[in-house]
């Protein structure tokens, strides 16, 4: 049986083109600054995204945890919104490693934050009881908000409010590129407001690993000393860096198709009995349906049984992601997939 893996991005595999230059790369001992890949990969990073300096890190976890070290002290609190990655999905690195307390910022249905609500969050920096508000975390594109995309308004307005309260501003960017591509923009442009932003080079860009921290020269010469207390600190990393060269030159542009599949799929999905989501709201590449009036994990393995795999974000939701390697006729079979299982499932409720 033929699998339709919809779980993330991150089931992609590298392209030909890239394990080709993974074979070939020129590497060095990156931690003494001598690999030619990593240094490249870095520059070319630096460039799209608007910044002075980039460094290559091992995940999308660790490149936010560093940023967050970077930006705040001991004892030093970050706001972040109440869906966001940092919070849920990156087991409370912040407090368990960095010393952050977090606090909270209610997201729209996209990921947008209020400004005013993130203003009356910050603390006063003169009141002796409260942690200093050091740091305002953004996600763009948003993971449990279906992929919502935030425009170069959104992020300026909320790095205004956090630069006039002296608190940075990261952008929690793993899916920046597919933001860009959606509203036809330069990543740099939304990248602009920010002291730091990170993105992901091991989903919809196809790479085995890694992720970049970019943002001004002596930043990222201290994200770099973060990155060595996690011990993130790489030897000859050009093998995985060629790889995110490729990427960046042959995998942005096409990640249009997989918004248009992820258009496709949450326009069928919405015609399914007992499946509710609307539908024009998905923008890129992440659907969340609610599964109503029956129970999700036994939906979501009923899928499984019969070769679509889901994930399960809490709640009545089910996950699925379009990416490289599904393809418009992968995206037909699954809403086939899917209107069977309701149906089965809905005559099981029924019986």
């Amino acid at each position: 049986m033929r699998t339709i893996d919809l779980r993330s991005d991150t089931v992609t595999h590298p392209t030909s083109d890239m394990r080709r230059a993974m074979a070939e790369a020129e590497v060095g001992d990156d931690v003494f600054g001598e690999d030619p890949t990593v240094n490249r990969l870095e520059a070319a990073a630096a460039a799209r995204l608007g910044k002075e300096a980039a460094v290559f890190v091992p995940s999308g976890t660790m490149a936010n945890l560093v940023s967050v070290m970077t930006h705040c002290q001991r004892g030093d609190e970050m706001i972040v919104g109440s869906e966001a990655h940092i919070l849920h999905n990156e087991v409370g690195g912040a407090a368990a490693v960095g010393s952050v307390h977090v606090r909270t910022v209610s997201n729209d249905a996209r990921g947008m934050l209020d400004p005013e609500e993130v203003e009356a969050a910050v603390r006063a920096p003169d009141n002796m009881h409260h942690p200093r508000t050091a740091l305002v975390c953004l996600e763009n594109t948003h993971n449990r908000c279906g992929g919502g995309v935030l425009d170069s308004e959104d992020v300026g307005v909320l790095a205004d409010v956090a630069h006039r309260h002296d608190a940075a501003v990261h952008i929690d960017g793993t899916r920046i590129f597919n933001a860009a591509v959606y509203l036809g923009v330069s990543p740099a442009e939304l990248a602009r407001p920010a002291d730091t932003v990170s993105f992901c080079l091991s989903k919809g860009l196809s790479c085995p690993v890694g992720s970049l921290v970019c943002g001004s020269g002596e930043m990222v010469g201290r994200v770099r000393k973060n990155r060595k207390v996690l011990g993130g600190g790489m030897r000859q990393a050009g093998i995985i860096a060629a790889a995110g060269l490729v990427a960046l030159d042959t995998m942005v542009d096409r990640l249009g198709e997989d918004h248009d599949n992820a258009r496709v799929l949450a326009r069928g999905l919405a015609s399914v009995p007992g499946l509710e989501l609307d539908a024009e709201s998905v923008q890129t590449n992440i659907v969340m349906v609610e599964v109503v009036d029956r129970p999700v994990q036994g939906f979501i393995a009923a899928l499984k049984g019969r070769g679509v795999l889901v994930t399960y974000p809490g709640g009545k939701r089910l996950r699925m992601v379009t990416h490289y390697g599904i393809e418009e006729g992968d995206v037909e079979e699954a809403l086939s997939i899917v209107e069977s299982v309701a149906r089965d499932t809905s005559g099981a409720l029924n019986r």
